[in-house]
Order: structure tokens, then C-alpha cells, then sequence
């Protein structure tokens, strides 16, 4: 059976998901950033289904502007199960305005051409 690895919730500092297509022991499941391991990732078994739970802690050292990306791996196979990107700082506020900028701009550009279109039919 194929790992399936599958987000469940960010709650504060970690990654959770859900881990499933075990048969026995959990894989040994790792995490990087920028090609370096972190710490502190986690496999437990989930009493109330037949599945793990995988909590992947985010170090605040690792967090600056930009995008930081995470990959989940089975640390066997050299796998990866998911990823995971955080955002932050003021590196992405010029870039989401420019993005909203330009939807602007294609919507007023849709609205004339939809007013044009009106006119013309009629």
C-alpha cells in the first residue's frame, strides 16, 4: 500500500496531518527546509482510527520574509509525502498588491467590454 500523507490543521508553530497506508510500524518521517533536516517531527498513532498523526514543528529561526517552503519525507525512501509553504514578511505585499492591481485592471477591462457588448445588441 502506498504513504498518504494528508494536512489536517496548522495549530500554533505545527503542521499536523494524517499518515495512512502503514502496514505495522510508522516509517521514519523527517522534515526539510532549504535541503536542511528539522527537529522535532513527530508520528503517534491515532487510537480512535487506524491511522498516524504526523506533527511537524515549525522552528521561528526558520521564518523570515518571503515564502519558506517544508518537505515531509519518508526518510527510507527519500519520499516526499507533502509540503507545506508559509508567507510572510513585506517581500509579498508588493506582489499581492501588483496581483490586485491587475485583477483591477482585467475587470474594469471585462466591464467595458461587457457594457460595449450591451449596447451593441441592443
Amino acid at each position: 500500500m502506498t504513504l498518504q500523507l494528508i494536512k489536517t490543521r496548522m495549530i500554533p508553530g505545527v503542521w499536523e496531518g494524517v499518515l495512512s497506508g502503514v502496514d505495522g510500524a510508522p516509517p521514519a518521517i523527517g522534515a526539510t527546509h532549504l535541503g536542511e533536516p528539522t527537529e522535532g517531527v513527530t508520528v503517534e498513532r491515532d487510537l480512535t482510527d487506524a491511522h498516524w498523526v504526523v506533527h511537524v514543528p515549525v522552528p521561528a529561526h526558520l521564518l523570515s520574509d518571503g515564502v519558506q517552503t517544508f518537505l515531509i519525507t519518508d526518510t527510507a525512501t527519500g519520499e516526499t509525502l507533502n509540503s507545506f509553504s508559509l508567507l510572510s514578511g513585506d517581500a509579498l505585499a508588493g506582489d499581492i498588491r501588483a496581483e490586485i492591481t491587475l485583477l483591477r485592471e482585467e475587470l474594469d477591462m471585462l466591464k467595458s467590454a461587457f457594457r460595449r457588448h450591451c449596447v451593441e445588441t441592443t
